[in-house]
């Protein structure tokens, strides 16, 4: 397995509609080295993973032009996608949409709010590398401004959910 020193080679793109959701996943993410590209809605999804081949799929479920369970279905019928694994973090159910995003191909089905170590530690599992024994903790002021302006938060927001 590949040690967190190894992850700065490892893509993952977030698709959230949401930006502090956005935000917050990709300073975590960055936090503890890993590549990051962000997409908003279902198409942009579709067109980003093809120009970027991440390593990994942060997929929200409610997502406009095309909800996570669309992207989930082009996915798995395209042949240059259809191996890039999907990790589903998502507001909604349970209970009605864990079964249903799992048979459509993802991998795991994280319920926001998710906590940092839980999603380190999915990401770990399906990509094959060693989980943190404790995450990289980061400051969101010092962050915000090493970010891209498509990820920002608004001015309400402190700090992401851990």
């Amino acid at each position: 397995m590949e040690s967190r020193e190894q992850n700065h080679s490892l893509k993952i793109l977030i698709v959230d509609d949401d930006p502090e959701m956005r935000l917050a996943l990709h300073i975590r993410l960055k936090a503890n080295n890993y590549d990051v590209a962000v997409a908003v809605d279902g198409v942009a999804c579709i067109s980003e993973s093809r120009k970027y081949m991440p390593d990994l799929i942060l997929l929200d479920l409610g997502l406009p032009a095309g909800d996570g369970f669309t992207v989930l279905e082009r996915l798995a019928i395209s042949d240059s996608l259809s191996h890039i694994p999907v990790i589903v973090i998502s507001g909604r159910d349970r209970a009605a949409n864990c079964d249903r995003a799992l048979k459509a191909g993802a991998r795991v089905f994280l319920q926001k709010p998710v906590r940092n170590f839980d999603l380190l530690l999915a990401i770990a599992k399906v990509l094959g590398v060693t989980p943190p024994s404790e995450p990289v903790l980061y400051n969101i002021a010092d962050a915000t401004r090493k970010t891209s302006p498509e990820v920002r938060p608004s001015q309400d927001i402190r700090k992401p959910a851990a």
